[in-house]
């Protein structure tokens, strides 16, 4: 996509398609956004989602993933607003290769990044007309987790550190309990890159983090994503820095008491789902919470397509030869 706007060579964005022969004629097509320290690897996903009908793609962001390149510090970016580009050019790859319906779906930070680009574009000119039908966000990150006092000192600390020393690393110390309970050579069942998603995660850097607390304040004063959204959270939250079978059935990595205030936020009819059992990814769950968030996602897509059948059939139709008909 060009050079990177903050310095650190070209910025390069990555769109991964799920093609199976056997999967049914789509209906609707489905955008993917990760989250920090992560990329998309979770194909049990996208295949649930191809056998509801629907042709799957998922973005791994800018130095993030597949796009990183060295040099380049994983996942910074010193503005939200800086992932439209990608998100833009995701869409209109998807809108041209399928000419379908496109719903978005997002995890954590990427929850954050999308609510913020749709408002955006429902600022611009309106979400549906760029073919967007809804929003799913899996645990999404609105809000600073911790103690009150990272919230109200700790804010401008963050923006004053972040505007001079953008890439500080910040001490926030070392936990590996979420990474630990999902990977395969720990106590998970998932295999994914660990230089792309290391079980400690990356370092935080203050310019990222000044754009986080931005984007979360801007959320806080109300947006509009012009779409119905759906959030599915964990049950409960358990922080904890050193795994342990608790972060097998909570959300280790953010407050799911935030997520529940602030998901009101979005500005449209929102379905906010506590899943019992739930881990941070609700989707990467143990079978039991994974089975239940999936059955949860399919009522969900169903309304979802009742609601527009509904709202087609009662659309009146115009006579032949007149305005509305195009004459």
């Amino acid at each position: 996509m060009g050079p990177d706007p903050d310095g650190q060579g070209d910025a390069v964005a990555t769109l991964v398609r799920y093609t199976p022969a056997d999967a049914p004629a789509a209906t609707g097509a489905v955008l993917y956004v990760h989250g920090f320290t992560d990329y998309f690897f979770q194909e049990h996903l996208a295949q649930h989602l191809a056998a509801q009908g629907y042709a799957f793609y998922a973005l791994d962001l800018r130095k993030c993933g597949r796009s990183t390149r060295a040099g380049q510090t994983p996942h910074y970016v010193s503005d939200l607003a800086l992932y439209d580009e990608e998100l833009n050019r995701s869409l209109e790859v998807i809108r041209a290769e399928t000419e379908l319906p496109v719903l978005i779906m997002a995890h954590s930070t990427g929850g954050l990044v999308t609510s913020l680009w749709l408002n955006r574009l429902e600022a611009a000119g309106g979400v549906r007309a760029q073919g967007i039908t809804g929003l799913v966000l899996n645990s999404p990150w609105f809000d600073l987790q911790g103690p009150g006092y990272y919230r109200s000192v700790g804010t401008p600390l963050v923006e004053g550190l972040g505007r001079l020393r953008a890439f500080a690393r910040l001490p926030l110390g070392v936990s590996t309990s979420y990474g630990d309970s999902l990977h395969h050579t720990q106590a998970g069942e998932w295999d994914y890159n660990l230089d792309w998603k290391p079980l400690s995660g990356f370092p935080v850097h203050a310019g990222w983090l000044r754009a986080i607390r931005r984007g979360h304040l801007r959320l806080h004063k109300g947006l509009d994503i012009g779409v119905p959204a759906l959030i599915l959270r964990s049950k409960v939250t358990k922080f904890m820095r050193n795994y342990g079978p608790a972060a097998d059935v909570s959300d280790v990595v953010l407050d799911v008491r935030q997520i529940q205030r602030w998901s009101g936020c979005l500005g449209t009819r929102t379905n906010i789902v506590p899943i019992e059992g739930a881990r941070h990814d609700v989707f990467l769950s143990s079978e039991k919470p994974r089975t239940e968030a999936l059955r949860e996602l399919d009522s969900w897509l169903k309304w979802q397509a009742e609601a527009a059948a509904e709202a087609t059939a009662s659309r009146p139709v115009a006579a032949a030869g007149s305005p509305e008909a195009g004459a």
